[in-house]
Formats: C-alpha cells, structure tokens, sequence
C-alpha cells in the first residue's frame, strides 16, 4: 500500500497517468502504437529499406520490375486443348501464382462467379472477360495475358477450345512462338478430346502446321481421376500424347509432359505432395537436354526463340479498336523487321499509307519493337473500318506488303472423304490471321510425301494422303509470302467441313 502511496505522489514526470492515456484521442493511439513499432524495427528509414528490398524480392516493385521485364527474353505462349479442359483456370491460376494478379481481384471472381453459379469458374475469369463467355463457362475469343518466369518475360494467349470458334483459336496460334496443349485426364474427357472429332488433336496439327515448332504437354485435372491422382492413368495418357504428337511432327522426345491441376494449384510452380510417385519430366534435344518437375520450370526450359531483324517489316494485324482521345490502334505480331514511331507504313492488301504515331507493349511505350512482340500501333488517318483482322503492315519504303494475285502451295491433303479436283473452293487460313476461300486452279503435280520427288505431272485429282503441287486463287484480296522469304507468313491450313482438310506451305506467289 506504501509503496502504491509513494508512486502516486513521486511519480516520474514523464509517465502519463492512466488518466491522461484515456484523454487521447484514437488518432494519438494510433500513432504511438506506430511509433513503439517502428522503434523496435529501427525507425522509419529502417522500414522504407526493408519495404523496398521486400518489394524487389518478389517482384511487387514496379520500378525493378519494369527492369527485370526488359532484361528477360519475350516469349509468346499459346495454351491450346478440347473446349472444357480446364486452359482458363490453370493460366488464370498459374498467372496469380506468378504474381500476375493480385488476391482480391481472385476474391471478387470468386464472389461474382458464385453468384452466377460458378464457383468453379473464379481463376477462369482472370482471362474470361466477355459477357458471353462467363454465362456460358467457355472461352470464345482469345484473350491475352502477360507473366515473368526465372527466364522469360511470358505473353500469354488462351485460345478458345470450342470447334465453333476455331478461327479464333488459329488467329492466336498465329502469334505465338510455343504451346501448352491441354489434356483432360477425367475419365471420359481425355477420351473425348483425343477421340478423331475431339480438339485435342486437331489444335496440335494447327500448331505444328502454323510454326509452332516447340510444345509443353499439360496433362489437367490429376485431381479428379480414378482414384484422385492417379499415376496409372497419368502414364496411360503420356503414352497415348506422345505417339499422336509424333504423327503430327513433334519429337516426342523433346516434349515434356507434366501433371498438373489447375484448379488445386499442384505442380504448377512447386512440386506437390499428391504427386509423390511423380520422378520428373526429360527432354532431349540437339540444343542440349533439360529435366525438371513442375510446368514452370517445363516452360523455363523452352529454347529462346530467333528473330529475323535483318528482313523488311511485316506485322500480322489480329486486332483493330478505335479508342477514345487516340483514335485508331492496330495489335498484333511483328514477324521480321524493326518497327519503329514515325516509320511511314503500308497496309495490305487494301494499300493503305499511314505512319506509326506510337507502339505499346502492354501498355507501356517503346522505342522500337522487335520480331515477336506483340504490340499495338497508334495509326495516323486510319478508319478502323479500312482495316481488319488479318492485314499485313510493312515499311513503305522497304519491299511494302501487296496483295496476291495467285500462288503455287506444297499441301498434303489430310482428311477429305472424297477427290480433290481442280474448281475445288475451301477456307484458307493463313498464317498471318486471315481466313480467305481460295479456289484450286490448277494441279501441277502429284509429289511423294517424304522425299518431294514428282510422281504424276498434271493429275486429274489428290485425295487423303497424297502430297501435291497446286495453284491456289484467293477469292479475295489477301497478303501472302513465300516460304523461303517470309516463313511466318506462308503457312496455312486448309478447312472444309468443320476440320482440317490439308496443310501446306506457300512456294511462289504472283502479286497484283
């Protein structure tokens, strides 16, 4: 009690009494709760240098990162695969595993896709951004998204699943340089996509036939087999994947294939505990081997892929918009050349002359953009009702895009029920997005598939299986190129009947 007393009528001066912490105000309370932290930590300069050190270590600090982006090489990713194998969710995942996006943007997916009825659906939106899309839980168009792994700085584009909208899946192919397809492994599903009217393998033959020359095989949806996780079916899958890839024309030893679930997260960027049995995935290539286990480090093990600086510019056109205060931009792909702000530009086939005001890359503003960056171009004096999804942009000065009069192709005809003959009309669709009928003119030979050697001049008709010299006319204007010159731009698919007819490559054209 005395010493109660003592402390009552000697107290330190400097000690407020209970009564006086009571009168502050909870601004005052705050701040000295504040200020004892920040003591403890070493004072204000103290937490600005860890935050920023915190900052630059995951790669939340826009300034580093920005550094880090430019230093790395660009790589655009396509993920491809049967409509309702999970691609939306596993990028939309991976890209917020990656720091791509932020929780509470996953949080507000989340609460709205509940209140549709699709909880299922929350990282799927991520890249699902259409009205249609989100009722219907299906990607329609592609849409396009941008993440940075140990190596490379990745632009990533989803391509729609569905047969109905297959155009748009090869518009995205068209400007990618590697693949992820996609495999189900839910009973009945893997069956379905793989099956001869599944997507599975009609994307794969669109990717090898459009240039994507390097592939990563995703086996989804480990989670949901018989039983959960299952390494029988997962092997079963590999086998069936790796000699369907082979015929397409991919070294199925060069393809790493890997399990993941898009929905859990498992083996995405870290290896996962469900995935015990698991020993890992192998390449084997000219340019030097590679291994690992999650799909991260399967597309840091993707080779850098080369760029044709030293050829005329060409820019694969595959969006138009018209915005507000700017007017109009162009996006797409430069496949060879170096664009640059105030280069005078040729658009083909329409012939247009324009100049290039500024070019972005997601958003930021570059100096000069490079073969394979996927850019967007301010036009000068250019309705976006004169140009369209498919044009070709080129230097005016240097070897401009013109339109084809008529070409000769080297196609192999894949999958027709009936003859081929000549007046024969299906839809071209080309490497650089466009998709023309063009008419079979004339057939010039009848060739040997594996060695090219002339086995029939001027043959009466081709049918499945047989390899052919042909004159293609477009029924409407289009930009073609010749394989040896620009090979981006001289690839295409045939299509008839909701598949793929044949492929081939373009050997000579005759421009307008």
């Amino acid at each position: 009690a005395r010493g109660s007393l003592v402390s009552i009528f000697f107290r330190n001066p400097q000690q407020p009494t209970m009564s006086c912490i009571r009168r502050q105000t909870p601004q005052q309370q705050r701040k000295a709760a504040v200020e004892k932290a920040l003591g403890k930590i070493g004072g204000p300069d103290k937490v600005a240098s860890l935050l920023n050190e915190y900052q630059v270590l995951t790669g939340t600090n826009a300034a580093a990162r920005g550094t880090i982006e430019k230093e790395k090489l660009v790589m655009n990713l396509a993920i491809i695969g049967h409509v309702d194998c999970g691609k939306s969710t596993l990028l939309g995942h991976l890209a917020y595993k990656l720091g791509g996006i932020d929780k509470r943007k996953i949080e507000k997916f989340e609460k709205e896709a509940l209140a549709m009825g699709k909880g299922s659906f929350k990282y799927a939106w991520v890249l699902d951004k259409l009205k249609a899309e989100r009722e219907r839980g299906i990607s329609i168009d592609f849409h396009m998204w941008k993440f940075v792994t140990n190596k490379y700085s990745i632009s990533l584009v989803d391509c729609p699943g569905h047969r109905d909208y297959i155009k748009n899946c090869i518009t995205g192919l068209t400007c990618c340089d590697a693949a992820i397809l996609t495999v189900a492994s839910s009973t009945g599903e893997f069956e379905a996509g793989i099956s001869k009217n599944g997507q599975t393998r009609e994307h794969a033959l669109l990717a090898f036939t459009l240039g994507v020359k390097q592939l990563v095989v995703a086996v989804n949806k480990v989670d949901n087999t018989e039983p959960p996780y299952s390494k029988d079916r997962f092997n079963e899958i590999s086998k069936e994947v790796s000699q369907y890839v082979k015929k397409v024309g991919y070294n199925p030893r060069a393809v790493a294939i890997v399990p993941v679930s898009g929905w859990h997260g498992d083996n995405l960027i870290q290896p996962s505990r469900n995935l015990d049995w698991y020993t890992g995935w192998r390449v084997e290539r000219k340019e030097g081997n590679a291994a690992g286990k999650t799909l991260l480090e399967a597309l840091d093990s993707l080779l850098p892929p080369q760029r044709p600086t030293d050829k005329p510019l060409r820019m694969n056109i595959s969006n138009v918009y018209s915005v507000s205060g700017i007017g109009t931009v162009a996006c797409g792909r430069i496949e060879t050349g170096i664009l640059t702000p105030g280069t005078i530009l040729t658009i083909g086939p329409q012939n247009i002359t324009t100049e290039a005001i500024t070019i972005e890359m997601h958003h930021e503003a570059m100096a000069a953009a490079l073969p394979g960056d996927l850019v967007g171009v301010h036009l000068k004096n250019v309705s976006p009702l004169e140009i369209r999804r498919g044009d070709t942009i080129g230097d005016s000065e240097n070897d401009p895009p013109r339109a084809a009069k008529q070409f000769t192709a080297q196609m192999i005809i894949l999958n027709h029920p009936g003859e081929l003959h000549a007046g024969y009309t299906p839809v071209f669709d080309f490497g650089n997005g466009a998709h023309i009928a063009c008419t079979f003119a004339v057939l010039k030979q009848k060739l040997d598939r594996r060695s090219g050697r002339v086995l029939e001049e001027n043959p009466k008709m081709v049918k499945s299986g047989d390899a052919a010299m042909v004159v293609v006319v477009p029924t409407k204007p289009v930009v073609v190129e010749t394989f040896k010159k620009y090979m981006p731009l001289a690839r295409f698919a045939v299509r008839d009947m909701r598949q793929t007819v044949a492929v081939g490559v373009i050997k000579e054209v005759v421009k307008e």
